[in-house]
């Protein structure tokens, strides 16, 4: 609720996109595992970016792609990586795409093989870049909202870019990465990355490799990179078992330098590996604190915590969720949301107890999305 209160104090910035002194040497690193339906649709959205072409070139890292795909690739005067792993992992390709596209570039810009980005992203990116930030996280916004699984990962997303983002932005503190819109300095990132082998949650490992070196991460909220939500199910539960396994590791991994890091007053290090890894997922997080208010009501007389607390938990948490979603999502989408999510939770839940072996497999999550339709879109730049 801290986070949630600060990022609606703190207003918007406009990025100043006119005339820079200088156009950084962009690459588009676009790691793309089995993606022939979208990574031709991706790959030709950003030749309509409003950048000097000489001054930025995409190059996909093509995992087991088609070959006909490949060339269609290379007719749209994209630079394509072909790439074979044992193991795929995101964390490989672009260490792969590092050693061998040279060293004249300023900026890396990390994205997925369905993600497109608005027309002015890269002049946004290249001013803060300018203004001396070389770890820059833009806000990613969803593509589509057809289904109420798309609905419900959007208002997740919205949530997470508010808290975790603009909110630790807000109080001083690093911004989270989301494994995508993320860019660089690219021989600070070209460095970074041969420390990171990954094979889930590679973003997580990577924000705290640059933590470390003393680099805040800066969120760039008005710069938008759009990408798929997931439609249904079964697509839900494969993304959340790895996201969920990841962070458990993680937090297992860290939580011992986390807290050193504290008694150190390194809040940013903390924060990044003790605090996130330690909050339950949000769904989770829901379904723990109404049976725990619910159980409370029932056995008042014999809980150590009365109903009461929980109860105000119970509110705090719903307050904290509420105030990133803009009027709009209330107007258009609430009640889908609100439908959808118990049977959201019952799959969070379930998900607990298929953990093994999930942060060692590289679960690949498919798209189709080659166009742009979120009406939440207009909303997210006011919000």
């Amino acid at each position: 609720m801290f986070f949630s209160i600060a990022g609606k104090i703190v207003a918007r910035k406009q990025t100043d996109i006119s005339e820079p002194e200088t156009y950084s040497r962009v690459a588009i690193l676009v790691p793309a595992y089995k993606e022939d339906s979208i990574i031709l649709s991706s790959a030709k959205s950003y030749a309509r970016l409003r950048y000097p072409a000489s001054s930025y070139d995409v190059i996909v890292i093509a995992d087991s792609l088609q070959p006909e795909t490949l060339e269609l690739l290379k007719e749209a005067s994209v630079k394509v990586l072909p790439v074979s792993f044992d193991k795929s992992t995101k964390a490989r390709s672009l260490n792969k795409a590092f050693g061998e596209i040279g060293d004249n570039y300023d900026i890396a810009l990390i994205c997925d093989a369905d993600n497109m980005l608005e027309p002015d992203f890269l002049l946004k990116i290249n001013r803060a870049y300018l203004d001396g930030e070389y770890v820059i996280q833009a806000q990613r916004v969803a593509k589509n909202l057809e289904t109420p699984f798309a609905v419900l990962d959007t208002a997740n997303e919205i949530i997470a870019n508010h808290i975790y983002r603009k909110g630790a932005n807000a109080v001083g503190l690093s911004s989270s990465v989301i494994g995508s819109g993320m860019a660089f300095h690219f021989p600070l990132i070209k460095e970074v990355m041969q420390r990171v082998s990954a094979t889930g949650g590679f973003d997580k490992i990577l924000q705290l490799e640059m933590v470390t070196l003393g680099h805040q991460v800066y969120y760039l909220e008005d710069a938008l990179i759009f990408d798929e939500k997931i439609e249904n199910p079964n697509a839900f539960s494969n993304q959340r078992r790895r996201w969920i396994s990841s962070q458990f590791v993680y937090l297992r991994m860290f939580w011992k330098k986390g807290l050193k890091a504290l008694f150190k007053g390194n809040f940013d290090y903390f924060n990044l590996s003790f605090c996130h890894n330690l909050m339950l997922p949000r769904m989770l997080l829901i379904a723990a604190i109404c049976l725990l208010t619910l159980l409370s009501a029932i056995f008042n007389a014999y809980t150590f915590i009365p109903f009461t607390a929980w109860a105000i938990l119970f509110v705090m948490n719903a307050v904290s969720l509420a105030l990133p979603l803009p009027w709009i999502f209330y107007r258009k989408y609430f009640f889908t949301a609100l439908l959808i999510l118990p049977k959201a939770i019952g799959i969070m839940v379930m998900l607990v107890f298929r953990l093994k072996g999930a942060n060692n497999t590289f679960i690949h999550t498919k798209h189709n999305k080659t166009d742009i339709d979120n009406p939440l879109l207009h909303a997210s730049r006011k919000n």
